[in-house]
């Protein structure tokens, strides 16, 4: 078991247990476990419990949207460094690090640095787009907890939200990945074009041996930080439509395959009839709105610091983890929730959401919040307009 105090309790990792879990100090003592002074000397926000790291910004395959601009000639960390952030990790208490690109597979180092993770109590997991992931590749991934393939449904709908068709070779890796007893899951992009299409895609990825779909927000960050922005992202029928969404796709697959969103959907469940109501009910099922800064954090390839994967680097080196609770730029996206406007202020969902996707918000409206394509802040803002 691994164990973190936290002011309110801990987070607890059991080996027979895929999941993180969040106790109460009371869940904590149920344990035989006391936090004692550890429960009241802390002087500011613990670490992440996550990290992205990015182990290249190298990747050949053009996604018109790719949100780091990724391309063949891109930087790549040394291994030295990496291992230095899986250090600083490590003394962190770090839960696990989610190796990401560009695409992590080009490095001949990789299963290396999963080991690494491993032996420093981290668990590691790994985003590819599949392509060019052949048997021998896939025989090396097996420290991973969990591989997700990218994938954003079949040939039209890829073609649509990457600008290419590549979506035989994303399937033949999930295909081959589960096949070789590897726990493979899907990152779905939801954008105008493949959100139609979604019970078809996540079905497809069961079919191939998907145990997880991962649902996440077009976001307009790299090479989607530009006008075509806004012809993708979702519209606001198919935002208010997602808890909908997710509640067939849950009773289709459950008990098969898992259903995920990403902290930048969450604002859409605002307006949903039977969610926006309770947010102790998802917070209890692990739904949390952004974390970034907090819980999360990202490590380019730079080999900065960022909020989150999608945000720009901060001046935090990566084996300065333990500053990061201190860093100016952090704790501002972490303190957006603490006193927010209306609508937020008002938002049942808003102890969850958090004030939405800071990076939309900065790109849209060019500010740190709120969330300018929330359903409640595109009625609040409407009705300002017209009063």
């Amino acid at each position: 078991m691994r164990l973190r105090y936290e002011p309110w309790g801990a987070w607890v990792k059991l080996e027979s247990m895929p999941a993180l879990v969040a106790l109460d100090q009371s869940g904590v003592r149920a344990l035989g476990l006391d936090g004692g002074a550890k429960w009241t000397a802390f002087p500011r926000p613990s670490a992440p419990v996550e990290v992205h790291l990015s182990v290249t910004s190298r990747c050949g395959a053009g996604c018109k949207g790719c949100y780091l601009d990724a391309r063949p000639d891109g930087d790549e960390p040394s291994r030295e460094d990496l291992l230095a952030a899986l250090d600083a990790m490590q003394r962190a208490g770090v839960f696990t690090v989610a190796f990401g690109g560009g695409e992590p597979t080009l490095r001949s180092d990789l299963p290396e640095l999963a080991a690494a993770a491993l032996a420093r109590g981290i668990t590691p997991v790994l985003t590819t787009s599949g392509i060019g992931l052949g048997p021998a590749k896939i025989a090396r991934l097996r420290d991973f907890a969990q591989v997700n393939v990218s994938y954003d449904g079949g040939h039209e709908a890829y073609q649509a939200v990457r600008g290419f068709d590549g979506a035989g070779e994303a399937e033949e890796a999930i295909r081959a990945l589960a096949r070789e007893g590897i726990r493979v899951g899907v990152n779905v992009v939801l954008t105008r074009q493949s959100f139609p299409r979604l019970h078809e895609t996540v079905a497809r990825a069961r079919e191939l041996g998907a145990c997880e779909a991962q649902l996440l927000r077009y976001k307009p960050s790299g090479r989607a930080r530009s006008l075509d922005y806004f012809a993708a992202r979702l519209s606001p029928e198919q935002a208010g439509a997602l808890g909908e969404r997710l509640r067939g796709l849950v009773a289709r697959h459950e008990g098969k395959l898992s259903i995920r969103i990403d902290c930048a959907l969450v604002p859409f469940l605002s307006v949903d009839p039977e969610l926006a109501v309770d947010a102790a009910r998802l917070a209890q099922f692990g739904v949390f709105g952004c974390e970034a800064g907090g819980a999360l954090a990202a490590v380019k390839a730079d080999g900065k610091i960022a909020p989150c994967s999608f945000a720009g680097s901060t001046d935090l080196a990566a084996t300065d983890l333990a500053a990061h609770e201190a860093d100016p730029t952090l704790a501002r996206w972490r303190s957006y929730v603490a006193a927010p406007a209306e609508p937020c202020a008002s938002c049942p969902l808003r102890t969850v959401c958090k004030g939405g996707c800071k990076v939309v918000a900065d790109f849209v409206s060019r500010e740190h919040g709120p969330d300018p394509e929330c359903p409640r802040v595109l009625a609040h803002r409407s009705a300002a307009a017209c009063g």
